[in-house]
């Protein structure tokens, strides 16, 4: 069995309620609520793999406004005693997918400024959201493999809020159908 996983409800909204092999879990928004949720769920039952769908801003002008399969995370929203952005005090700077992706920047804020994007972007980060890093950081303590698809649902710049929200419907759509060419479900 594996573990469908999105922060929000409106981004599994073109997923039937029941998918064949999976089990669905909505954390809730930004990195604590997805460390809690994850680590309950892979605490209280074994999973083959855990395969996260969700919404992000796009930083990386160069990125079409589609799906795409993250490789690694970093924290943008941290610093380590040195003052270091991007490098937390113990925990890795980067976490993998162990599979080939953009990078994204994950912190717990929405992004949507576009002084904000330009202080990440330098981060090689091609995305930004409030889940990912955490999601990949808790399977890896359980050693479950993840992979984890992004919808472009904004570019985190002013007026990002707004693109997000009228972006939520296309985006669940976009997500559904990478599911269902990847998994045949």
């Amino acid at each position: 069995m594996k573990l469908l996983v999105a922060a929000m409800a409106s981004e599994l909204a073109a997923f039937p309620e029941q998918l064949e092999g999976f089990d669905r879990l909505v954390t809730g928004e930004g990195k604590m609520q997805a460390t809690y949720a994850l680590t309950r769920a892979l605490t209280e039952r074994e999973y083959t793999e855990v395969v996260v769908v969700g919404t992000a801003g796009g930083i990386d002008p160069e990125l079409p406004a589609a799906v795409h399969e993250i490789g690694s995370a970093l924290q943008h929203d941290v610093f380590d005693l040195e003052g270091v952005p991007g490098q937390h005090v113990s925990l890795p700077a980067r976490v993998t997918t162990g599979r080939d992706g953009v990078l994204i920047a994950t912190g717990d804020s929405f992004v949507g400024d576009a002084g904000i994007t330009a202080v990440i972007r330098p981060s090689g980060a091609g995305l930004v959201d409030m889940e990912t890093y955490a999601y990949i950081w808790v399977a890896q303590q359980f050693g479950v493999p993840i992979r984890a698809f992004r919808a472009i649902s904004d570019r985190a710049e002013d007026g990002a809020l707004v693109d997000f929200r009228a972006a939520i419907a296309r985006c669940s759509e976009q997500l559904r159908e990478v599911i269902r060419q990847e998994y045949g479900v």
